[in-house]
């Protein structure tokens, strides 16, 4: 019969020995260590006053008592240390740094994932919550391919609902990409409480941009003789989008049309003439700067039309001057100013 256990080579009681309670106070000892084991620290060199029961694993090049006990847990019990020679699946809790880990037969490593599993909550390095089931706090996030390409996938059950990525700051959201509320894929972005669409692409894969700005304004009338040398506007914003609005009133009758954000701009002019002397008229900014000049000839109907592209910031404002004398055919599709954000 064996003298000891097979796995943590406790001793036996044996038949007709004396002092039996030595032996069976050495292995409740023991098993007093092993059982639940805490490794206080990993080092070559015993502590100068270890307490009772603590557990210590013999690091490499141990010195003094420890010597030639590396990778074995040294036990601090009754004045004396006892060794055990861990073997692999044991389990211990190591205090620094404080984790749990297991024997793999050779070293301690940390205790593996399942291969799969299923979680109701997950969070690294954050709180998950009913919400946000997942939760990660990075520097930075890696989705690798395992074989040859690689898609996030994010499902919605109806078209009403939202799939989308949105973009935060300090968690008030400012920018989303996906299908909002739609099936049509967009962008949107917002100042923090008003949320307004930059792009949208439809199912057929038409391209719109519903707050780019555009605009298309007349004034209203039949007919009209400006002054040389005046300045006059618009009364009719008949297409706008993106935000124009008109401004102050200009000295020849009309409003100036007010530029909402700043950036390039195609811009065209249309001038329906019904009788002319000769005539210039002219695209001004700001009532100061001439964009785009036309001159007409004497006579009767005549049209001019010019275009260009300037760099508008927001605010400018734009107006007509006039120059000779004519007499201008209002209305739609007449003398007419375009102008489109690029």
């Amino acid at each position: 019969m064996a003298e000891t256990t097979a796995n943590q080579k406790m001793p036996f009681i044996l038949p007709s020995q004396a002092q039996k309670h030595v032996t069976h106070n050495e292995a409740l000892l023991k098993l007093d260590a092993l059982v639940h084991l805490t490794i206080t620290a990993e080092q070559a060199v015993p502590p100068v006053s270890p307490a009772e029961g603590t557990c210590y694993l013999v690091a490499a090049a141990p010195a003094g008592v420890w010597t030639g006990r590396e990778g074995k847990v040294a036990i601090w019990q009754d004045g004396y240390w006892a060794f055990a020679e861990p073997k692999a699946g044991w389990r211990a809790w190591f205090s620094e740094p404080a984790g749990l880990k297991v024997f793999s037969g050779t070293t301690w490593q940390d205790i593996p994932l399942p291969a799969s599993g299923s979680f109701d909550e997950l969070g690294i390095g954050a709180s998950p919550d009913g919400a946000n089931r997942f939760a990660l706090s990075s520097p930075a996030s890696l989705f690798n391919h395992a074989g040859n390409g690689h898609q996030i996938k994010i499902n919605k059950a109806a078209t009403g609902d939202t799939a989308s990525l949105l973009f935060q700051t300090n968690w008030t959201g400012y920018a989303e990409m996906g299908l909002a509320g739609s099936n049509a894929f967009s962008i949107k972005i917002s100042d923090g409480s008003v949320w307004k669409t930059g792009l949208s692409i439809s199912s057929a894969g038409h391209v719109s941009r519903p707050n780019q700005p555009a605009v298309r304004a007349h004034r209203t009338g039949a007919s009209y003789s400006p002054t040389a040398g005046q300045q006059s506007g618009f009364t009719t914003l008949a297409l706008n989008q993106g935000g124009f609005t008109l401004g102050a009133a200009a000295p020849g009758g009309g409003n100036c049309v007010t530029v909402p954000a700043s950036g390039l701009y195609l811009l065209a002019l249309n001038v329906a003439v019904l009788t002319s002397s000769g005539h210039t008229t002219t695209l001004m900014l700001n009532s100061e700067q001439n964009l785009i000049s036309m001159n007409g000839v004497a006579g009767g109907a005549q049209t001019q039309s010019a275009s260009g592209i300037f760099f508008f910031s927001a605010g400018d404002f734009i107006t007509l001057g006039h120059a000779g004398t004519a007499q201008l055919e209002l209305g739609a599709g007449k003398t007419e100013l375009y102008l489109t954000m690029l």
